[in-house]
């Protein structure tokens, strides 16, 4: 069953920040912090896995477990990217049921070719509209639970700029998208000019390097926006402590962390979820001796 929370904040318009996760230790990290939502990012799951680029490599099954064991790792709801719903329109069908069967509660599909490129990077492709189009009518027929959301994601910025965005974004809202995503937009400007003109839930995609302008989430609320996913923050920020730590140690020998701040082991250990653990050990502990 899909979490019902993400529909019906945005049903009572509550603003969504849902960070990117990577990996499970953040998804715990997460979780302490407390969100909302948080964003199953297909860059950086398919980066912490793989070590491999988003760039359509990573399969529908390899993601739909990485998604699946985010959903258990995770307290909050999760939307997942999936994207372009890995080929055609069956497999668009299976990759809604398998998403949906994994506990996810919002899957996001794009209207790139296969295989599909990082929304911020270039050489993007596109399908034409009719074909997103129909993408979106079979994941709403696929999808089982009412909760499940479908966001219709366009890359259309780079290649037919602002107005082929919006063509899109108000064709994908006839078709029945429940939240409408529209990818590398290039200004404030833009972002303005896209909310106002359809009445549907916005995601800003706030892409830590990318090309849309970072702002602060009262000002995307302001805006129009309903959502906000913050995809690359975490996995940068943790790549540049990791980076920082190895270098101490490689170059001083020091492998303490020094002045950089590192989180308290017991602490994790907790949050990993030791705790339970030594509860069991300690319950069974005479089991274990006779």
């Amino acid at each position: 069953m899909a979490n019902p929370i993400l529909r019906e904040k945005l049903q009572a318009g509550e603003f969504i920040v849902a960070p990117g996760i990577q990996d499970m230790i953040t998804a715990v990290i997460a979780n302490e912090v407390g969100f909302d939502a948080v964003y199953g990012t297909g860059y950086w799951l398919t980066a912490s896995a793989y070590g491999l680029p988003d760039a359509g490599i990573a399969s529908v099954t390899q993601m739909t477990d990485r998604m699946a064991t985010l959903v258990r790792s995770s307290t909050a709801p999760v939307i997942a990217d999936a994207d372009t719903g890995y080929g055609g329109l069956l497999n668009v069908h299976h990759t809604v049921r398998a998403y949906e069967e994994a506990g996810v509660t919002a899957i996001q599909i794009e209207d790139q070719q296969f295989p599909k490129k990082c929304g911020h990077t270039p050489f993007k492709r596109i399908v034409p509209l009719e074909e997103m189009v129909a993408k979106i009518k079979v994941a709403q027929d696929a999808r089982q639970d009412e909760n499940f959301l479908i966001i219709a994601r366009t890359d259309a910025r780079q290649s037919e700029g602002l107005s082929g965005v919006m063509r899109r974004m108000e064709a994908y809202a006839q078709a029945g998208a429940d939240i409408l995503f529209p990818e590398a937009l290039a200004s404030e400007e833009e972002m303005r000019i896209q909310c106002a003109a359809i009445d549907r839930p916005f995601v800003a995609n706030m892409a830590t390097g990318g090309v849309t302008p970072i702002l602060p989430v009262d000002t995307l609320k302001q805006i129009g926006f309903s959502m906000a996913i913050f995809p690359a923050l975490a996995s940068l920020a943790s790549a540049a402590a990791v980076h920082a730590a190895l270098s101490q140690l490689r170059q001083a020998g020091d492998g303490s962390g020094g002045d950089m701040p590192v989180y308290d082991f017991k602490r994790f250990c907790s949050l990993i979820g030791f705790e339970d653990v030594w509860a069991f050990e300690r319950k069974w502990a005479d089991a274990e001796t006779n």
